[in-house]
Order: C-alpha cells, then structure tokens, then sequence
C-alpha cells in the first residue's frame, strides 16, 4: 500500500518539528512531543501525527548520521586491508557517536520505533561482524576480541569523551579519536 505524498504545508510542519527538535537534542532537553509542538508553534495533533511517539522523532533526528555511519561501513568493506578498515570504520562510529547526540540513545535503545532504524542498525552490525572477522581472518587484531568486547569498548570511549562538558562535540570527537587510537593500539597484532 503507497501513502500519498504529503501537503506541502504538512511537509512544511514535519520539516519544523525535525528543526525544533533537533535543537532540542543538541542542547541537551528532553524530547517532550506536546514541548515541541509548543515551541514550533504547530498543534500537539499535528506533531503526534507525524511522530507518534518521541522515540520515533529521536530517530528520524538519528537517521541521517546513522545512515552516514553505514556508508562509512560499506565502503570499509570495500577496503583491501583489514585493519585498515576495521580502524577506520570505528573512527568513523566514534565521530558519529560523538558529533550527534541523538545516535547514542538510539543505539542503546532495546526496541526501534521505525523500520528503517532497525533496518540501518542490523546492516551495521553484520558489516562490523564481518570487519571483525576479516581482521581476526587476517591475524591483525588479537583473535581473543569479540563483536562483545568491542560494543562496551567503544561505549567507555564515548562516554570518557564526553564527560569533557567544556569541550565542544569536535573537541570530544578528536579526544574520543585519541582515546580509540590508544585502545587499537593495545588490541593490534601488526
């Protein structure tokens, strides 16, 4: 079943509550829709329309830098030298994690809200599966590290950088790079 295009003054409302919300997330704020709506001045109806839940605004805030991050993923598979492409993948994972504060709550999130969340979510970790394994395959990282070890690695990384609260999102994502760099460091088997 095809939905139809939407008015453009509803394209114009769901473009305002993505722009409001956004800014909610970058400056910290809880993502209240009736709050958004207030703020946007469009109805809660109108909100609740587009984002029935504010798991689903969040997302669709996270989606372009999630689907950026899978980019990254692909074209590291596409990278003839394993640890090559596992470094940088996770580089790239880190900066997203870093630079956009709605990716992290949607990754630790236990359900999705929106099909495609789930759908980028399971591409990206079946090409990091398969970084893993290529990097183990090839003998360059230490053959104990699993897919387990590395989720809550790269989570400590993430979150030592951004307890710098006087560091803007660049200045943590380069100290999140440093902190990466000195974990890699330790786990490569050159």
């Amino acid at each position: 079943m095809n939905t139809p295009p939407l008015r453009k003054d509803a394209v114009q409302n769901r473009h305002r509550i993505i722009e409001i919300a956004r800014r909610y997330v970058d400056d910290g704020r809880p993502l209240q829709l009736n709050d958004v709506a207030r703020t946007a001045s469009i109805g809660v109806a109108t909100v609740y329309r587009h984002f029935p839940t504010p798991e689903a605004l969040l997302e669709t805030i996270a989606l372009p830098a999630i689907e950026k991050l899978l980019r990254r993923a692909e074209h590291a598979l596409a990278e003839d030298d394993p640890w090559t492409a596992l470094r940088d993948f996770l580089a790239a994972a880190i900066e997203v994690l870093l630079t956009d504060p709605a990716v992290s709550p949607v990754f630790a999130a236990a359900t999705d809200a929106l099909e495609d969340t789930s759908d980028c979510k399971r591409r990206l970790a079946t090409a990091f599966a398969e970084l893993l394994a290529r990097a183990h395959a090839a003998g360059v990282i230490d053959s104990g590290v699993t897919e387990s070890d590395m989720v809550p690695l790269m989570c400590g990384i993430a979150y030592a950088a951004n307890i710098q609260s006087t560091l803007d999102p660049t200045e943590r994502a380069t100290l999140g790079l440093r902190y990466l760099d000195l974990l890699l460091t330790g786990l490569h088997r050159p």
